[in-house]
């Protein structure tokens, strides 16, 4: 059965990286984790399993094409995560219509298609394909452009021990936004959201700031 999308928006990295911290240690694992948060003037740089400050020579170079959104793909770090848990695989990615992001987790490979390069959808593209809807991969591509953090969690009901209203309290627990009410509130200074339209449309995700969508084949 293929797995359903469960998705959070925050406002704060730091509230973000707590959920995911503790779905991990709740048993989530972390190949079913993703995490992509804006890193527009290197607001990221430093946190541990970070991989695009310091060190080789073309970090400057990744950073300025990430800045730019010219950057294909994943430039530097392990995007999928590692053995020490998601944080630890944070890489500097560039997302068109997004920007510089630091990234983790299946939704991270899905968009670089394994580092060569990023998806032609950019983040919304990637999270219908992952069976969010368009409206709402739309409103959750926005909010990280404005700086938010996306943490998305694919849940198998039929093979997790962890079902997805475990997950949904969890996300709950750490205060993400109502993603409703941003969504309005950017349409009111101006943001018109492309229409995606397809399949994705009809799918529609639970209301409220965690959202689950039913599952799809694209992954």
């Amino acid at each position: 059965m293929a797995p359903q999308t469960i998705t959070a928006l925050y406002d704060r990295y730091e509230d973000a990286s707590a959920a995911v911290g503790a779905l991990e240690r709740d048993g989530i694992p972390h190949g079913d984790i993703s995490l992509v948060s804006n890193n527009e003037g290197d607001r990221h740089a430093g946190l541990p399993g970070d991989r695009t400050v310091g060190g080789a020579a073309g970090d400057a170079d990744a950073a300025a094409k990430a800045k730019d959104g010219t950057g294909a793909g994943a430039t530097l770090g392990t995007v999928a995560g590692g053995a020490a848990g998601l944080l630890a695989g944070l890489g500097l990615i560039a997302i068109p219509g997004v920007g510089p992001v630091v990234a983790a987790g299946w939704l991270v490979a899905t968009l670089t298609g394994a580092g060569i390069g990023a998806a032609a959808g950019g983040l919304a593209g990637g999270l219908t394909g992952a069976g969010v809807s368009g409206a709402d991969a739309d409103a959750y591509g926005e909010g990280v452009r404005r700086g938010g953090t996306l943490v998305t969690v694919r849940i198998d009901e039929a093979q997790a021990s962890h079902g997805a209203s475990t997950v949904a309290a969890i996300l709950e627990r750490h205060g993400p936004v109502d993603l409703d009410q941003k969504a309005s509130a950017w349409r009111a200074d101006g943001w018109a959201a492309p229409d995606l339209g397809g399949d994705a449309a009809a799918r529609p995700g639970t209301p409220g700031r965690v959202r689950s969508y039913p599952p799809t084949t694209g992954l």
